[in-house]
């Protein structure tokens, strides 16, 4: 076959159109296809245009007609993505014969990236795919053209003919392409009944354009006809489908979000919903058929297998989708009832309810109670005491104790804490999802209580789960009524309730039908009595679905409705949650306007486990960020000291108590001895403040000394030695009494070098000189030791012992900010300042000191405590109190017992060769930099210009990703990870993965 070079395609664009251009060999699986670039100054017209030119064979004429028609239709709709347009030839005429029986033409260039190259491809991007490719469908609804009818390989209507080719492929392959075949027959009678239109019929991966706007990519058109044909409309969405969802984990959730922007320009109808899933298989069957058929035909041609491999992988994942739930799903997203029967059987259970005296006629009660057990209990406490059986029994007595002759129940849709865990965990498009939603309704009964059918019923299934020693014997009922069928499961039941029924066997509405299983028969720490209502199994014939995702929950509503419906008694009695949107208004409206929220979409968090925060759906996110909860959120033994001195006593210092005394002595322990003496208080901010105001005492001077960018708290005093606020946005003049020291940045600071911290602390010689020829002294200097709000600055070696110097000459006092530092996080040293070799005449602490409670330290010199010893005395109400202490010890405590400072070490050294593992691969790291678990990388450009576009991307990607990490610095660029301490190699692991996939999107590959 005689092919075309890109000079000869030159020749014909210039002999026959009149276009000057550069051609381009492109791929192409039927036509020869080039790619015009027209640069010739001579030919104006044409200059900087691009075209495409097509080269065909003569006895396609009539099909190439219906090529050129469809985009003349198009051309008049009103269409917001573009399209090729045709370019006429010489004679004005869009085909030219050339030679070798050949027809050209040339069409408008459509600009855009191929959806292929696309990454991320995001849920907005697949709403924007479907709307566009809705709108396509629409518009070519009426559209007509002889050629249209014809036979197509590539027409899912003719998929038939892949059987025939099914001993090409192994027996694993035969038995997913077999199934979606043989499916595809039995729809056949109603499949032939769907509407038919001329459809685009291959808007596979490189048919669809994506816009240049790489942080909000959208489509901007649609190319290649040459596969259009008059076949069932639905197809070109099936079709759409089968390239949309490729390359994710959770295809069917991708698939929605196409489906839900399609739906709104050409409504689905149920038939055409009902063989949908099918339809997507078929069309993944007819890909691999046909790339291993070219394969064969033509080994060394990778053009006819680009979609081979992700084809296999996506028809591996569909097939393990339900059907039904598929179809089930696509009905919600289109506005129908997720399941059909849902409201026929709502209707139903409301005039056939009965009272729960039907099921547990033993059951003395009067009334119904809930019992919240949802992710933000605090009746479940924490995971020590939730996951302590003993502990939750004892809650459960308390609380039966207080609700006496009540059924106490919960669970429907409740979202609970118990499922974020690894047996609950998969991963989704978006990093980690956790089967977090509840999908019955528990009785909290006593061991033995006799079970009674509801419903007249029959046995459908009754099994031990001896695999789940979480849940034990379980029975389900199938009931029948004329039309309506639904079934009714009874879970956590005893051993004995095996032996009363067998499957297939009749029941009538309250027969004894089981009894509640004890706590030893099911694994649970309390008896109680799963009861769940079902519309579908969905195949399952030994277990069913008791919790499910909190993004599918729309669907599993439906198909497990209410137990509300078939009671008398309203059983969902718990109090209604306040929405997250109402929540944002009141904040807006009633707290302090300067309270921001993060993200661009804010989390509605609800509890805190070890390096987790969990928001209000159970989805967990790995928190890289909160150095305030130390020893990682809600540690059981720092709450449980709380708990137990709050339940005897917290007052003020001016009474003896020993928590007090423990506590100091521990935390001198930790200090260098020159730091005797001790000052508690209830925040960093208050802890400076004091520091400060010491140093004022002793010198009987105001001005200090502190760093660029430094921040130490938000009272007056500490606000103005903070240039991090009053040069920042809504700042104030800087107070005279304040003289800011550059920061001390050897990447990209005023200095460089190895030896540049004598320079920055030349500085502070400079001011001081400054100062006493005013006639002035200082009163000291006040320091972050590592810079956090600057940017995660790690100062120079000699930096500190300089300025330390030069201010100690002066006569001045040097306080160590160690609020965001210390307490074991720089792994090398408990407290960052010995790191430098240096000795502070104060060193104040804060947040990580209570893991989260308010406590704060300042130490100091006994030579500063006496003097500062006026006679007026220091006293602050709740500084010290029994409470704070208890915490405070008990943080030091777990920091030694769980070698939290060696972990720090450990950890946060393999987590910043990772980093540094991570800039080699993707220049847009500047720098790595931080010491421990105290450590931050900043995004630059090629010349080192900050990129705070690119950080709060990342930032915002990585929390869709499951990941929190917050942003830092002057310019807002750098990264910063100060994560509480329990951080270990796996999260470090799973924090570099997830970072991985984010530096390697096109909004961050493209600077």
């Amino acid at each position: 076959m005689t092919k075309f070079s890109p000079q000869q395609a030159s020749q014909i664009a210039e002999e026959y159109y009149n276009i000057t251009a550069k051609a381009t060999k492109l791929d192409g699986y039927v036509d020869e296809n080039f790619f015009l670039s027209c640069s010739s100054p001579h030919k104006k017209k044409s200059l900087g245009k691009k075209f495409l030119l097509k080269i065909s064979k003569e006895e396609n004429v009539q099909q190439l007609d219906f090529q050129i028609e469809i985009l003349k239709h198009l051309s008049t709709k009103k269409l917001d993505f573009s399209l090729s347009k045709i370019v006429e030839n010489k004679g004005g005429k869009p085909l030219t014969t050339i030679e070798n029986n050949k027809s050209a033409r040339v069409l408008t260039w459509v600009p855009g990236r191929l959806w292929a190259t696309v990454n991320p491809k995001t849920e907005s991007l697949r709403n924007s795919l479907g709307n566009a490719a809705g709108k396509l469908t629409q518009a070519l609804k009426d559209f007509s053209h002889p050629a249209a009818h014809k036979k197509l390989d590539w027409d899912l209507a003719n998929a038939a003919w892949t059987k025939a080719h099914l001993n090409i492929f192994t027996r694993e392959e035969k038995k997913m392409l077999s199934h979606f075949q043989n499916r595809f027959e039995k729809i056949q009678t109603t499949y032939k009944s769907l509407p038919k239109s001329i459809v685009h019929n291959d808007l596979n991966d490189y048919n669809i354009l994506v816009s240049e706007d790489f942080k909000n990519p959208e489509i901007t058109g649609f190319i290649d006809f040459g596969d259009s044909v008059f076949t069932q409309t639905i197809n070109d969405l099936a079709i759409v489908l089968a390239y949309a969802m490729m390359h994710l984990p959770d295809p069917l959730s991708a698939g929605l979000e196409v489906i839900n922007g399609y739906n709104k320009h050409y409504k689905l109808s149920e038939n055409e919903l009902e063989c949908l899933y099918i339809l997507v298989g078929i069309r993944l069957v007819i890909t691999v058929t046909s790339a291993a058929l070219k394969k064969a035909e033509f080994p060394n041609d990778e053009y006819f297998i680009i979609s081979e491999k992700p084809a296999w992988e996506l028809l591996q994942k569909w097939f393990q989708v339900n059907e039904n739930f598929a179809y089930y799903s696509f009905r919600n997203a289109c506005g129908y009832s997720a399941h059909p029967l849902e409201k026929k059987f709502e209707t139903w259970a409301k005039s056939k309810q009965v009272t729960l005296k039907t099921m547990f006629p033993n059951v003395a009660s009067e009334k119904i109670v809930n019992l919240d057990m949802s992710v933000g209990s605090t009746l479940l406490g924490n995971l020590s005491e939730y996951n302590d059986p003993e502990i939750s029994k004892f809650k459960l007595k308390q609380f039966q104790k207080h609700h006496p002759k009540t059924i106490l129940l919960n669970g429907y849709l409740e979202t609970r804490p118990f499922y974020t865990t690894e047996a609950f965990k998969s991963e989704g498009n978006n990093g980690p999802q956790y089967r977090t939603v509840h999908l019955g309704t528990d009785f909290w009964l006593p061991a033995k209580t006799p079970v009674h059918a509801p419903f007249d019923g029959v046995v459908e299934i009754i099994h031990n789960n001896n695999f789940d020693k979480d849940y034990g014997p379980m029975l389900i009922l199938k009931h029948t009524f004329k039309d309506l069928k639904f079934y009714s499961l009874y879970g956590h039941l005893s051993l004995m309730s095996l032996e009363i029924l067998q499957v297939g066997q009749k029941v009538k509405q309250g027969d004894r039908i089981a009894y509640i299983g004890k706590s030893s028969e099911n694994g649970n720490w309390a008896p109680h009595l799963h009861f769940q209502l079902i519309l579908d199994l969905l195949g399952n014939n030994e277990n069913f679905n008791g919790v499910a995702l909190p993004s599918k929950v729309a669907v599993w509503k439906s198909i497990c409705p209410n137990p509300d419906f078939i009671f008398k008694e309203k059983l969902n009695t718990s109090e209604e949650k306040i929405s997250e949107e109402n929540i944002i208004n009141f904040r807006k409206d009633h707290l302090g306007k300067g309270l921001s929220l993060s993200y661009d979409k804010p989390l509605h968090i609800v509890r805190g486990e070890g390096v987790y925060l969990t928001d209000i759906n159970g989805r967990k996110y790995l928190d890289t960020v909160n150095n305030v909860n130390h020893v990682g959120h809600q540690h059981p033994k720092v709450v449980e000291a709380g708990q137990r001195q709050m339940a005897v006593l917290n007052t003020n210092t001016r009474y003896l108590h020993q928590e007090i005394i423990a506590y100091a002595d521990a935390l001198l322990k930790k200090l260098p001895p020159h730091l005797s003496v001790i000052h508690f208080v209830n925040s960093g901010s208050e802890a400076n403040e004091l520091a400060l105001r010491m140093a004022k005492t002793v010198t009987g001077n105001k001005n200090f000394l502190a760093v660029e960018v430094g921040y130490h708290g938000n009272t007056n005093a500490v606000m103005d030695v903070s240039s991090y606020k009053f040069e920042g946005e809504g700042g104030f003049p800087k107070p005279e009494t304040t003289h800011i020291l550059p920061l001390p940045d050897s990447f990209r600071g005023t200095y460089l070098g190895e030896n540049c911290g004598t320079n920055y602390a030349n500085h502070a010689k400079k001011i001081i000189a400054n100062l006493k020829a005013e006639g002035k002294e200082i009163a000291g200097f006040i320091g972050e030791t590592l810079i956090s709000c600057g940017g995660q600055i790690v100062p120079p070696k000699n930096y500190f012992k300089e300025v330390y110097k030069h201010v100690r000459k002066a006569g001045g006092i040097c306080i160590a900010d160690e609020v965001q530092t210390g307490f074991g996080r720089m792994g090398k040293t408990f407290w960052a300042f010995e790191l430098y070799n240096i000795m502070p005449d104060i060193v104040t602490m804060g947040k990580p000191a209570g893991n989260g409670h308010p406590l704060a330290v300042v130490a100091c010199t006994k030579e500063i405590a006496e003097k500062f010893n006026t006679g007026m005395e220091y006293f602050n109400t709740f500084g010290g109190n029994p409470v704070s202490c208890a915490i405070g010890l008990s943080v030091l405590e777990v920091i030694e017992a769980e070698n939290l400072q060696q972990n720090a070490l450990k950890v946060g050294g393999y987590l910043i060769a990772g980093l540094k593992k991570l800039q080699k691969q993707f220049p847009v790291i500047g720098d790595v930099r931080g010491e421990g678990l105290f450590l931050g990388f900043e995004l630059n450009d090629s010349d080192k210009n900050p990129l705070p576009e690119h950080a709060t991307y990342l930032a915002n990607r990585m929390k869709q990703l499951g990941i929190l990490m917050s942003i830092d610095g002057p310019d807002h660029n750098v990264l910063k990870i100060k994560p509480p301490m329990v951080f270990n190699k796996a999260h470090a692991n799973e924090l570099l993965v997830r970072l991985k996939t984010v530096f390697t999107e096109d909004y961050m590959v493209r600077i």
